[in-house]
């Protein structure tokens, strides 16, 4: 063994100056007692004994400058060997108790939540509603959520008390964060309608701006609960004048078309959330839900009247008009709503069941004027319990969904026969045309089932700018770049079926159709009448008149079935409808997602 200096110098760790000294000449210390304590930086570096020993010598004293290396006492070894340097012991504490800094994070957090406020939380289920936290819970993985912003609180320091800020207006009114829903991350913003009514302040606009730039760069889809009204003129502690320059709205905007968002509104949705609830790709609303630009200050404030809250935008009301896409009963039912629509673009899933395919074959009557049920055509189609139908309630002569086929997520799109025979009007091309674009944009192939005599024609469809309606369907089908898959159920004629296959039935990767298929330029009884007017007219006996109808209609039939379109081509395939989901799964079986983002934005109407 080596011998042992019998004093050994402590050097200065760093330079600096002396704060304290702890010890005095002649003093035994432990290994790792604190010698001296330096300041350097404003920061307290204390330099501890490395060895059990003796204090022979004090070399500084309190506001002495010291450099790296010099000696700040010397210290005699004890037994006359050194020993391994020891840290210094942390502060005492006792087993069980926290630290006071730590115990004022854990109040602070803690005053935010339901179980600290119970009269909140009360008046909120005496209403039939749940709480903000409540939704997210349920919405996210269990212990998944964590959330931003939870300390802030309202922007009214010059008017009110910070501790009545605290316990009054936590998170601002805004529970905002990132959570897992079935496994995957999103970004969750629920408006706190308990808090000022769920208005919009400086402080859940600045977590709003934070939460819409952490999507947009993890590429996070968002779920937002709208419930509130718009801004908030009592926040005092900005600089704010006409509030204009917010950036929240734009940066939302701005998420269109990158990821998905879906808004679910419950109760009261005006102004601001009603425009944030708008982006959004899909609207979820509850059966008691308000919707409306302006709330009933702002319609009073403008002199157009006084109404309740309940006047403004009943579900009745945005459901028909295709503001909100899937009206619900609840906010329960809003929530598992939610997590089912977002899984449709987190790819294929494992497993699945299909239906009976030879079922098909007997969906469609043999009497090609007999009306029959599209959706049990679709429910046949695709895997057991995948249809999620949106926008039911506007358009009705287009049915959209997204549906699966053998796992695999898909959108799908089909004619109703059962609405104005299939036609196509503007409300229904507008609802065709917002979807593709919404498949388009997310990446799923698109299913086209047509049955359509083309679109509605006439003096009162004109008034509603129909000319302009169906180019958008035109449009959104030429711009499509997922692969579309059409199958003909019956009726194909004129340009109505033409955006049914993208704008030709040549654009489709696969265009067949069933036994029952016809084709044609337009509606067989039309072309009749305007292709014979003559000849019919000269016909004098009316029985006589319409047996000649009759007979040139049935000729027509023959040329315009599919079974004869196919002879020269124009289709792929007729096919027995119980083939129908092999074809769909082989035309899409190597299409490639289109790269993100290329699209630009979907329309939000």
């Amino acid at each position: 063994m080596n011998p042992v200096e019998p004093v050994a110098p402590v050097p200065s760790p760093m330079h600096g100056t002396v704060e304290s000294v702890e010890v005095a000449e002649g003093q035994k210390v432990a290994a790792g007692a604190p010698l001296v304590v330096l300041e350097a930086m404003k920061m307290q570096h204390v330099v501890a004994a490395p060895t059990a020993g003796l204090v022979t010598r004090l070399n500084v004293a309190v506001g002495d400058t010291v450099a790296e290396g010099d000696a700040l006492v010397h210290l005699e070894p004890a037994d006359g060997e050194a020993a391994e340097p020891v840290a210094a012991p942390p502060e005492d504490v006792e087993d069980g108790t926290v630290r006071a800094d730590l115990a004022e994070v854990i109040r602070r957090h803690e005053i935010g939540l339901d179980a600290a406020r119970p009269e909140a939380v009360a008046r909120r289920h005496g209403t039939g509603r749940r709480t903000a936290r409540e939704n997210v819970e349920d919405l996210c993985d269990p212990g998944t959520f964590t959330e931003y912003g939870a300390l802030t609180v309202a922007a009214q320091r010059r008017r009110r008390p910070l501790e009545e800020l605290i316990e009054r207006t936590p998170a601002d009114g805004l529970v905002a964060g990132v959570g897992d829903v079935d496994g995957r991350p999103a970004v969750v913003l629920a408006y706190d309608y308990t808090v000022l009514a769920g208005t919009q302040g400086a402080m859940n606009h600045a977590k709003k701006d934070r939460m819409f730039e952490m999507a947009a760069r993890r590429r996070l889809p968002v779920v937002l609960f709208a419930e509130g009204g718009g801004g908030r003129p009592g926040d005092t502690d900005t600089p704010m004048l006409s509030g204009l320059d917010t950036m929240a709205f734009h940066l939302f905007a701005r998420l269109n078309g990158r990821v998905p968002l879906v808004g679910i509104a419950a109760g009261r949705c005006f102004a601001g959330n009603a425009a944030l609830l708008g982006c959004c790709d899909v609207v979820i609303a509850t059966a008691d839900a308000n919707i409306g630009m302006g709330g009933p200050a702002m319609i009073e404030g403008g002199g157009l009247g006084t109404y309740a809250p309940e006047d403004i935008g009943p579900i009745s009301v945005q459901a028909s008009n295709g503001v909100v896409d899937l009206p619900v009963a609840d906010e329960a039912e809003a929530v598992a709503v939610a997590r089912r629509y977002l899984s449709y673009f987190r790819g294929p899933v494992e497993e699945w069941s299909a239906p009976d395919p030879e079922r098909l074959r007997t969906l469609i009557p043999e009497d090609r004027r007999r009306v029959y049920d599209v959706r049990a055509v679709i429910d046949g189609l695709a895997d057991t319990g995948s249809v999620l139908e949106v926008r039911r309630a506007f358009g009705a002569g287009i049915v959209t969904a997204l549906v699966r086929i053998e796992g695999r997520p898909l959108g799908l799109i089909a004619n109703d026969p059962g609405h104005l025979g299939g036609a196509i009007d503007r409300d229904a091309a507008d609802k065709a045309a917002r979807f593709l674009q919404l498949c388009d944009t997310h990446g799923l192939p698109v299913v086209s089932l047509c049955d359509t005599p083309g679109f509605m024609v006439g003096p009162d469809a004109e008034q509603t700018a129909t000319v302009r309606h169906f180019g958008r369907l035109f449009v959104a089908g030429a711009h499509l770049r997922v692969p579309l898959c059409m199958v003909i159920l019956r009726k194909a004629y004129g340009l109505g079926a033409q955006t049914m296959g993208g704008g030709s039935l040549r654009v489709p990767v696969a265009t067949v159709a069933w036994p029952t298929g016809e084709l044609g330029g337009m509606g067989l009884e039309g072309a009749v009448r305007l292709g014979f007017r003559r000849e019919l007219e000269a016909i004098a006996d009316p029985a006589e008149r319409q047996a000649a109808f009759d007979g040139i209609v049935a000729a027509a039939y023959e040329m315009g079935r599919a079974l004869s379109v196919a002879t020269v081509f124009e289709i792929d395939d007729v096919i027995d409808p119980a083939d129908t989901r092999r074809w769909i799964t082989a035309a899409f079986r190597d299409a490639a997602p289109p790269e993100p983002g290329g699209r630009g934005f979907i329309d939000t109407w």
